[in-house]
């Protein structure tokens, strides 16, 4: 992406930070790493790959929503994430019911941190970015009885955020 073509899709996500990062993917012809990475710098953070670390903390925080978002579907599951190992080439997710399956891990080649209203309400999400810039899926911190980000959540999200990605300068 050019200079300017970056300058101006970093306005317009300064102007509309809640857009739905796929949407304005699309609309823009760009990846949905490249929208993330245009967010104000105080709403996102983006670092290594450490796809096992980083689903073996998110598989400790209780009940969260995963999404998987395609030009087809958005596919959401609540519930815990359960704890995974790798095996044959994948993460698998093994348990008899509930979210399991075989994640190619070794596509992941980003993690983003993101903390911005949507729709109204503060949220929080662990996007695991795929080697072509594209997101795998998206983890998000659950909330409680009022609707509200879970403390308990946030808090590991930040540790976690901490130690997978540099702090802005």
């Amino acid at each position: 992406m050019l200079n300017a073509e970056f300058a101006e899709l970093k306005a317009y996500m300064a102007d509309n930070p809640g857009a739905v990062i796929e949407d304005v993917a699309r609309e823009r012809k760009v990846t949905p790493r490249a929208v993330l990475e245009a967010l104000p710098e105080s709403m996102v953070r983006i670092g290594g790959s450490e796809f096992a670390a980083a689903m073996g903390d998110i598989a400790e925080w209780g009940e969260v929503t995963l999404i998987v978002h395609t030009d087809d579907a958005i596919f959401e599951f609540t519930g815990s994430i359960p704890k995974g190992e790798v095996g044959r080439g994948y993460f698998n997710l093994m348990q008899p019911k509930g979210l399991h399956g075989h994640l190619r891990h070794e596509r992941c080649a980003a993690i983003a941190f993101v903390e911005r209203l949507f729709m109204g309400k503060v949220s929080a999400f662990i996007a695991f970015l795929n080697v072509d810039g594209g997101i795998m899926f998206k983890v998000f911190v659950g909330r409680d009885e009022t609707r509200a980000l879970r403390g308990d959540q946030l808090v590991r999200f930040h540790a976690l955020a901490d130690r997978l990605t540099p702090k802005a300068g």
